[in-house]
């Protein structure tokens, strides 16, 4: 994931700052770079699905396989028909933000005593959030609303725009509660209301 992370954002932010032409067109611009990033990450997301349920991991991370599922047929199609390839490109800049995110996930899970480093990671992390997830996410969504035919390819890459919105702003909210309102991660009844949601571990 942070390999796929590092790779993927970069090479983004490189298609982008090398044909800035291409966010004149989001419906139909192209660029071979950005259409091998598209199918290396349809790749990466099968693969990691795909050790997900081989791995029996399914149910403790069935938001992955939602997310994936979504990004799959979302790309697949923009592989075939050759459109839109702009506009996931755009979504691939959140690779940037899942950088510090993942860097994140792997302090707690190692246990290591780096205070100092999670607490910079922590504000890095949240500036990179709005940067590169929220900004390009409410972009696209106000561009789609606006400007996309509710029809055929454009009404089924709106409709999983909307639900990917709705994910990242409820991921959003986990982070604030967990790295800057831990009080507000207890229920009533004082038991973590995340339970084991990937993001919050």
């Amino acid at each position: 994931s942070f390999a796929h992370s590092v790779l993927a954002g970069l090479w983004a932010l490189f298609s982008l700052w090398h044909s800035p032409e291409l966010l004149s067109d989001i419906q139909d611009g192209y660029s071979v770079s950005g259409h091998l990033l598209v199918c290396f990450s349809s790749g990466y997301f099968i693969h990691d699905t795909l050790d997900i349920i081989f791995n029996h991991q399914s149910r403790s991370s069935w938001e992955y396989l939602v997310h994936h599922a979504m990004a799959i047929s979302a790309f697949v199609s923009l592989i075939v028909t050759g459109r839109f390839l702009v506009a996931a490109v755009l979504l691939l800049l959140v690779e940037v933000s899942n950088i510090f995110l993942t860097v994140r996930m792997l302090l707690k899970m190692s246990n290591v005593p780096s205070p100092a480093l999670y607490e910079a990671n922590k504000y890095i992390n949240l500036v990179m959030y709005f940067a590169f997830r929220l900004a390009p996410q409410a972009y696209l969504t106000w561009y789609f609303l606006r400007y996309v035919e509710v029809q055929g390819q454009g009404a089924f890459l709106t409709a999983n725009l909307l639900l990917l919105d709705a994910m990242i702003l409820m991921y959003f909210s986990r982070l604030l509660r967990s790295d800057f309102f831990p009080s507000l991660r207890k229920g009533s009844a004082g038991r973590d209301v995340d339970g084991e949601k990937f993001l919050i571990d």
